[in-house]
Formats: structure tokens, sequence, C-alpha cells
């Protein structure tokens, strides 16, 4: 197992023989873990964790929890993705996508959904409603100075590489 190093502090990290990432979890649903619906699937499906079913309105909000907790080690976050058959089909999606999981908290997951469409949805206990994208992420360190590279797009902000 190889530790990461960070401010003379040793955290522990470490993949199984299978070259698959070991991340702890609690399960506080009544639904299986997630897990990967194909060999090559990114994402894994998060559920609803609900005593009753819950109507989302037309462009209402709401934050619906899955049960999962999750210990992530440093260096990793799981990104909370919208699934694209229930964007697609019903106009749902998740708000601040891709929402980030860092590797130190230890709340409960919840998935901000968000109703898009003209028509009220209904939320079912145990209903696959976002994607769990496990992504490695870099730690940047700024450094401060007077002018940047020139490139030929320059200043140029939305819509400038050919969107008219």
């Amino acid at each position: 197992m190889k530790n990461i190093v960070i401010k003379n502090k040793v955290f522990p990290f470490g993949k199984t023989e299978e070259g698959l990432m070991n991340i702890k979890i609690i399960n506080k649903s009544n639904h299986d873990l997630p897990n990967y619906e194909t060999i090559a699937s990114a994402g894994m499906d998060l559920r609803a964790n609900l005593k009753n079913p819950m109507t989302l309105k037309s462009l209402e909000r709401v934050i619906i929890k899955t049960g999962l907790f999750i210990e992530l080690p440093i260096g990793y976050e799981a990104q909370v993705r919208p699934r694209s058959g229930l964007a697609a089909k019903k106009g749902i999606t998740v708000l601040n996508a891709p929402g980030t999981i860092d590797a130190d908290y230890r709340g409960e997951i919840g998935v901000i959904l968000v109703n898009l469409s003209n028509e009220d949805f209904t939320i079912e206990n145990g209903e696959r409603i976002a994607q769990l994208v496990i992504a490695k992420h870099e730690r940047a360190e700024w450094i401060e100075v007077e002018t940047l590279t020139q490139t030929s797009r320059g200043e140029g902000g939305f819509g400038s590489t050919g969107i008219k």
C-alpha cells in the first residue's frame, strides 16, 4: 500500500490487486451499494433514500438524501452528475453538476435535483437519481506574476473560438 504525504502528514492510499480503489462506505439505506452497470461505466448510480415518495414541481429544487457516507483517499473527489436518461426523458437534472464530494467530507451524500420540465415529477424510494464518479484531482500552488504567456486566443471569452 502506498501513502500520500502532505505537509509532513502521511495519508493511507491503496488499490486492490485488481486495480480497484478501496473506498470505505456506510450504507444506512435499504438499497444495494452503488455499482458499475457495465465494465466500461465511469459512474455508479445513486438511489433516493426516502420514507415517502416526493413530488418535485416544475422549476423546484430539492436535496435528496442517499443514506450513503464515504471516506475517499486524499487526492480524489466524488463527482455527483446527472443521469442522462432522467435529464433527457423527464427534465430532471443535478443543479450544481458536477457536485463535488471532498475527501474530508463525512456527511451523508445528498443530490441537489431540479425539475426543468413543465410537469411534476415524483421521486420514489430507491429510484436512480444521479451518478457518482470517482476522480483524481491535482492541488495547485499559485505563482503571482505580472504577465501571462500570449496566445492566439488571447482574452477572447465565451464564443470566441467559433460560435457565432
